[in-house]
């Protein structure tokens, strides 16, 4: 047998260990908070040694490099506001949202690392990418609604809207109570409602 034979099942390991580690991770991230949050609290979430952590990742600002990384790539499956019209506003609204909370409550560490605007410096460049894609997404969406608005005004509501998402968000997946949940989806869809079809009115 070759030297390299065993190559692609030791790959298969270290993908499988780094998985390992990222599922750790995001669960530490999101009961701790990214900064109270350790690689020996990680390892031990893991089960494993931090030296075996270390073996991967050298510090913990790499596991939430990459713990982000894999949430941007999660988050652009997700079909959020792409069929936007004026006819369907609240409905696509409504069907984006319950698909944010429930990407929120499968990823406990996704609050962690994009629900906050006090984002260390050493993690703003690794959640850069994600933050932009979901703005873009919004921005996109607003235009489809309101083609006439100016680049300025579309970037100020997308700014608003998503401070009101990230506002709540961490209140309604830390609610236990499912019918207050979504009383809290509710208002949050109402806020957004309102506000886009407030700004249509001033451009009408």
């Amino acid at each position: 047998m070759s030297e390299d034979a065993g190559a692609p099942r030791r790959q298969a390991r270290g993908r499988a260990r780094i998985e390992q580690i990222l599922l750790a991770a995001a669960a530490v991230f999101g009961e701790a908070g990214y900064e109270a949050a350790t690689t020996n609290a990680i390892a031990a979430r893991a089960g494993i040694s931090p030296g075996s952590l270390y073996q991967f990742f050298a510090n913990k600002d790499e596991v939430g490099r990459a713990l982000a990384e894999a949430y941007a790539e999660r988050l652009a499956t997700l079909e959020l506001l792409s069929g936007l019209t004026t006819e369907n506003l609240e409905t696509e609204l409504d069907a984006a949202l319950a698909r944010i909370v429930g990407f929120n409550i499968e990823h406990p560490g996704f609050k962690a690392l994009f629900a906050r605007t006090d984002m260390p410096p050493s993690m703003r460049a690794a959640v850069a990418p994600a933050h932009e894609a979901i703005e873009m997404r919004v921005r996109e969406a607003i235009t489809a609604i309101m083609p006439d608005a100016e680049d300025r005004r579309i970037q100020t509501m997308a700014t608003v809207i998503l401070s009101m998402v990230k506002g709540l968000m961490p209140l309604i997946v830390a609610e236990a109570d499912p019918a207050q949940r979504r009383l809290l989806v509710a208002e949050l869809h109402r806020g957004i409602v309102a506000y886009v079809s407030s700004a249509r009115g001033d451009l009408a």
